[in-house]
């Protein structure tokens, strides 16, 4: 029988492209070049003999054989890798892979590992590379710890973890100064200083001293750092003060590195970082270990004990 149907590596190329509206961020999910996905879907086009989508400024549009061909693909792909996941978990029982957030994996995860494996010295954890807009259409990972808010991921099994736990952080020096100075008696001296931040929470100093009640904050932000590691090293340096995670800087705190001139102040935002994993993992054994581990771990950490009393 002669088959008509392309193969499976140019229609999930075409599919993804399609579904992101990107060639570039296809590529990153299916972990190949660029220029992969691009040949597989002319591979596509001429198979049928007919474009399928468009490139323009904006992104990619599909013709209307492009459309019949995503909605009708779509489905059975999915179908198809629903069932290869399930037909490789008994080899994968016994096996975890999980991304995570770097920052929160030197500073907290890591750290903490040694105890899950002594409890389950029979799983297997590997890491695969953290990506921000983690859709687990590709192979890896099983679960992924994000950073965010749970209604970002409809649809996915969702867990708050840590890190909705804010402090400000100086350092030690610049502390013992402004208290002789009587600058610090209240959050509101903290305008008066360089208010460093991370790029991707700019919103944290003003969450920060609204909820710490100072009035109608003017923020008025310093130099921002794309690493959390680079921020904290700034403060060491006594470049300004900082607003970070608490479950970040925590061992900082503990060696004197760095301060926390109003450490009992419980300041907290709604974005924290969840362990999400997709709807078909949900029984994977290994994934439900490490849950139940993470989840037990973190609800030891002081601070998530204080926002959630007994």
């Amino acid at each position: 029988m002669r088959l008509h149907s392309p193969s499976m590596s140019e229609l999930h190329a075409f599919v993804t492209a399609a579904r992101l509206g990107s060639f570039t961020r296809a590529a990153d999910i299916l972990c190949v070049t660029q220029g992969a996905v691009s040949r597989a879907i002319s591979r596509l086009e001429a198979h049928f003999g007919q474009p399928l989508m468009h490139r323009n400024a904006h992104g990619l549009t599909l013709t209307e054989t492009g459309r019949r061909l995503y909605e009708g693909a779509q489905a059975p792909l999915q179908a198809i890798e629903t069932l290869s996941a399930g037909l490789r978990a008994d080899d994968r029982r016994l096996r975890l892979t999980l991304s995570t957030v770097p920052t929160l994996a030197g500073a907290w995860l890591v750290p903490r590992l040694p105890d899950f494996h002594a409890r389950h010295p029979d799983i297997q954890l590997g890491f695969a590379a953290y990506r921000r807009n983690e859709d687990f259409s590709g192979a890896t990972p099983d679960a992924s710890i994000l950073s965010g808010m749970p209604e970002q991921w409809p649809g996915w099994q969702v867990d708050y973890v840590i890190g909705r736990e804010m402090v400000v952080i100086c350092h030690p020096g610049r502390l013992a100064t402004r208290r002789a100075q009587g600058l610090w008696d209240t959050p509101a001296g903290l305008l008066g200083e360089p208010l460093l931040y991370h790029s991707n929470g700019m919103d944290n100093w003003a969450q920060w001293l609204a909820a710490a009640g100072v009035p109608r904050p003017a923020v008025q932000l310093s130099n921002g750092f794309d690493q959390v590691s680079i921020l904290v090293r700034a403060v060491m340096a006594d470049m300004g003060i900082a607003v970070l995670q608490r479950c970040l800087v925590h061992d900082d705190l503990q060696a004197g590195r760095v301060a926390a001139p109003f450490p009992d102040l419980p300041v907290r935002i709604a974005r924290g970082y969840h362990l999400c994993s997709p709807a078909q993992r949900r029984d994977h054994y290994a994934l439900a270990c490490f849950r139940q581990w993470l989840l037990e771990t973190a609800g030891q950490d002081p601070d998530v004990l204080a926002a959630n009393p007994a």
